[in-house]
C-alpha cells in the first residue's frame, strides 16, 4: 500500500501501548483514526490528543470479545468515515506459568480477546473491505494482525499466550490465502513483535469480573508474571518503533512483520526441530531471558 494519506485507520486496543502508537503512526500519515478500546477514558484522552494534534478522529468503546460490539465498530466507522483503508486487531492480554494451572476462565478470558477478538474484527470488516474493492479499482486495504513471536517460539511458562497467538498467526495466514483467491486489492499482514515496552503486563485490570479466577495466582505463575514484566520493561523496542516498522512492511506489501529479526535464529531453531521431528528444545544458553525464565520457573515450582 503507497496511498495512505486520507484512509481510514483502525485500531482496536488503540487508547494505549502499542495500540496509541499505531494509531499516532497512521496519524502522522494523514490518515482518519477510529480508535477502538475497552477503557473509555483511556480512549477519549487519546482521541483527544490525535485531535490536538490535527487528526481527524473519533473513538468507539469496544468490547473485542463481542461479535456484537465489533459489527457496532464496524458500522460506526462506515457510518462517519466511509470504508476502513487499515484494520489493526490489535486488543491482546497476557497471562503465563505451567499450562496446567491456567485455570477455565484464564482460557476463556485470553481467548475471548486474543483469538475471537481478531476473529470478530475480520468477519465485520472484512466483506465490507472487499466491497469498497469492488466499487473503486483505487481502493487498498489490509487487515493487520498482531500476533507476537510467542506465536513462532515456545518456552516455560508461556502458556496459553503463547497458543493464543500460534491461533493469530494461523488465523492470519488463512486469510491471506483466502484473500489472494479474490484479488490483490485487500490483504494480510500479521505482527509478530518480541518485547515491547507496554503496559501489557497490567492487563489484568480490564478482566471482566465473571472470569476474575476464585483463588490468587500460585508461585510459578507471580513468578513468570515477575520476570515477563522486567523483559517488557526492557524490551528491545520502543511501541513508536514497532508502529514505524509496522507502517514500513505495509507500505512494502510484506505479510510477516518482524520488528526483531535478530530473534529469528529461535524460530529456525524450533522449525528445525519440527522438520525433522526431533523433541522440543530450546538453546538456553544463547537465549538469557529464556534460562532466566526457565530458572524462575523451576525455583517456583520447587519450592
Amino acid at each position: 500500500m503507497k496511498n495512505l494519506k486520507g484512509g481510514v485507520a483502525v485500531v482496536t486496543g488503540g487508547a494505549s501501548g502499542l495500540g496509541r502508537a499505531i494509531a499516532e503512526e497512521a496519524a502522522r500519515r494523514g490518515m482518519k483514526l477510529v480508535i477502538a478500546d475497552v477503557e473509555a477514558g483511556a480512549m477519549e484522552q487519546a482521541v483527544a490528543d490525535l485531535r490536538a494534534g490535527g487528526a481527524e478522529a473519533i473513538g468507539v468503546l469496544t468490547d473485542v470479545t463481542s461479535a456484537a460490539s465489533v459489527e457496532a465498530l464496524a458500522v460506526a466507522t462506515e457510518q462517519h468515515f466511509g470504508p476502513a483503508n487499515l484494520l489493526f486487531n490489535n486488543a491482546g492480554v497476557a497471562s503465563g506459568g505451567p499450562i496446567w494451572e491456567s485455570t477455565e476462565k484464564d482460557w476463556k478470558w485470553l481467548f475471548g480477546v486474543n483469538v475471537d477478538g481478531v476473529a470478530n474484527g475480520v468477519r465485520s470488516f472484512t466483506p465490507r473491505m472487499l466491497a469498497a474493492a469492488a466499487a473503486d479499482p483505487g481502493y487498498e486495504g489490509c487487515i493487520v494482525n498482531t500476533a507476537s513471536m510467542a506465536g513462532l517460539v515456545t518456552a516455560p511458562g508461556m502458556g496459553i499466550y503463547s497458543v493464543s497467538k500460534h491461533a493469530v498467526l494461523a488465523l492470519s495466514e488463512c486469510l491471506y490465502h483466502d484473500l489472494d483467491l479474490v484479488g490483490p486489492q485487500v490483504r494480510a499482514a500479521v505482527l509478530c513483535p518480541f518485547y515491547v515496552s507496554t503496559n501489557i503486563s497490567q492487563c489484568h485490570r480490564n478482566r471482566p469480573a465473571d472470569l476474575v479466577n476464585d483463588s490468587g495466582p500460585t508461585r510459578s505463575q507471580l513468578a513468570t508474571q515477575a520476570i515477563s514484566a522486567k523483559d517488557l520493561a526492557n524490551g528491545t523496542l520502543t511501541p513508536e518503533e514497532v508502529a514505524a516498522i509496522t507502517f514500513k512492511a505495509i507500505e512494502e506489501d510484506r505479510f510477516y512483520i518482524y520488528p526483531s529479526p535478530e530473534q529469528l535464529p529461535i524460530v529456525r531453531s524450533r522449525l528445525d526441530h519440527l522438520g525433522n521431528g526431533t523433541n522440543p528444545d530450546i538453546p538456553y544458553d544463547d537465549i538469557p531471558m529464556f534460562k532466566a525464565r526457565r530458572d524462575s520457573l523451576k525455583a517456583a515450582l520447587a519450592g
